[in-house]
């Protein structure tokens, strides 16, 4: 089964992203139902080594692990695929050439420009047979650029037509940081619209970022089909300082 294939617009898959050095953090996301996790190398210390216990983590409990990369590099998306990543998401893919650059260090030949590694653990430490490695590699993978930028709003349509691109991530964020605006701002927003119109257009799935379970109904409302909603260190750090204000405050009450 492809990795969208149980999500619509009304019920989204639901991720959250690891950016804790702990594969405890992988452990909690996945009992608390979680479809998919995204390992975080752009905006966290993680290593890579750390990244390939929390895929094995994930993978045991049945749950996604994709990995957003920190750069466009062949060798890095290589190494993160072969530790077993269920797929990746790119930062700063700004267009159609970027997304081919991305996809073909995705693919193995002549579809792509990766480069086998059979004995990893994406192979079973060379016991899959190398032509199940290789269909696998290339039908199953998921390639999701991260659209973060006007230029990349403005490319969108061609860059959701590359083939080997299945989906797009809409970078709220760093989109209205480029724009010099609010993420509230009404350019961010139909910047976005625009880039879920074409993604509509093209058939293909768009996802979002959310801060927490409304946000994250919002933005299935608007046609989401994956969302990601928090993030572990997020979490533990809202946890901890509600805990100590409410017990503070009602010890002077």
């Amino acid at each position: 089964m492809g990795f969208f294939d149980t999500a619509t617009a009304r019920t989204p898959r639901l991720g959250t992203w690891i950016k804790l050095a702990t594969v405890e953090s992988v452990d909690i996301m996945a009992s608390a139902g979680f479809d998919f996790v995204v390992i975080d190398l752009e905006h966290s210390p993680l290593d890579l080594s750390m990244t390939a216990r929390m895929i094995s983590a994930a993978s045991a409990y049945g749950v996604d692990p994709l990995v957003r990369v920190p750069d466009h590099q062949g060798s890095t998306i290589g190494r993160i695929l072969d530790a077993g990543a269920r797929g990746i998401l790119v930062p700063r893919v700004d267009s159609a050439a970027d997304a081919e650059r991305v996809v073909a260090a995705t693919r193995f030949p002549p579809l792509g420009q990766r480069g086998a590694g059979g004995t990893s653990r994406a192979g079973r430490w060379g016991l899959t047979p190398r032509a199940e490695y290789v269909r696998t590699g290339n039908e199953d993978v998921v390639c999701v650029p991260q659209l973060e930028s006007p230029a990349a709003i403005d490319a969108a349509a061609d860059i959701l037509a590359v083939p080997g691109v299945d989906a797009v991530f809409l970078g709220a964020g760093d989109l209205s940081l480029a724009l010099g605006v609010g993420m509230n701002d009404p350019t961010v927003r139909s910047s976005l619209e625009r880039a879920r119109t074409a993604a509509a257009a093209a058939g293909k799935p768009c996802g979002a970022a959310c801060v927490d379970a409304a946000s994250a109904h919002r933005a299935a409302a608007l046609g989401h089909q994956f969302l990601i909603m928090g993030n572990d260190a997020t979490m533990l750090a809202r946890t901890a300082h509600s805990m100590t204000e409410a017990f503070r405050k009602q010890a002077t009450e």
